[in-house]
């Protein structure tokens, strides 16, 4: 194994804890049997570690700087480096069953790569990695909580999460303004929602859009000034407080009650 240059992170910031890199690969080693995809692999800082543990594994990384560097020093991704952005890549195409994400993911997109997670979740059981930790803090944040929002409910419908370990602005050089933070994202036993997926997602983000009122105010888009679902006593609740199954149920209220507007 080539003695590795820490990977390129947040712009110019650079992981010199190789010890973060192998622990951020063993949170996979529940998966041993599946392949890996790992996201922006850059100079093969985690890459190395999940090549040692002998995973079938494809890198996507889209640092032209990186793809050569990547090819010269690791043989073992021969024909295994895919040059592109991850946002755009049809991930049916990688692997044609279940396979696990991973990555040290770039701050400015890990949102997005969340999302695109959640389209393909039935071929994603696990995913895991370093991100900047108020979105870590985000994503594994409970109701009731004041960072509990649109990405806490949208994947919690469909993965436990764990927010596994703080990682210090010092390991890196030179240090980020922000702490970063490593997460694992496991698919829980639901197969579907009890309502209208598509609907849900829309009650979700039109909920958080004025978190800060009740949802007789924030479902006002959906559902208008006056209308009588808001006899049901959920509409006194501001977003943050309702779990998952809390806005199923405000789902299937919303579907019954959609406004004629909406409808069309």
């Amino acid at each position: 194994m080539p003695a590795v240059r820490p990977k390129k992170f947040l712009g110019q910031h650079f992981l010199k804890d190789l010890d973060i890199a192998r622990r951020i690969a063993d949170t996979l080693d529940d998966f041993s049997d599946l392949p890996v995809v790992e996201v922006g692999p850059g100079m093969g800082v985690l890459t190395q570690y999940l090549i040692e543990k002998g995973r079938d594994l494809k890198v996507v990384e889209i640092d032209r700087e990186s793809v050569p560097y990547l090819h010269e020093h690791f043989p073992a991704l021969d024909g295994k480096v895919i040059e592109g952005d991850f946002l755009q890549l049809n991930l049916k195409e990688l692997f044609e069953g279940q396979f696990c994400l991973i990555g040290n993911y770039p701050y400015n997109i890990s949102s997005q790569i969340f999302f695109k997670v959640l389209e393909y979740k039935n071929q994603i059981p696990c995913c895991s990695g370093m991100i900047q930790k108020e979105v870590a803090e985000r994503i594994a944040a409970k109701p009731g909580s004041k960072t509990y929002g649109i990405l806490s409910v949208l994947l919690q419908a469909w993965y436990d999460i764990e927010y596994l370990f703080t990682v210090s602005e010092k390991v890196f050089d030179p240090p980020p303004k922000v702490k970063s933070a490593v997460v694992k994202l496991v698919r829980n036993d639901r197969q579907q929602l009890s309502c209208d997926e598509k609907l849900f997602k829309t009650v979700v983000k039109t909920g958080f859009n004025q978190r800060r009122k009740t949802l007789r105010n924030s479902m006002k888009p959906l559902l208008g000034k006056e209308n009588e679902a808001y006899s049901s006593p959920i509409f006194d609740e501001r977003p943050e407080r309702l779990s998952v199954a809390d806005f199923e149920a405000l789902t299937n209220i919303v579907a019954a009650h959609l406004s004629e507007s909406i409808r069309k």
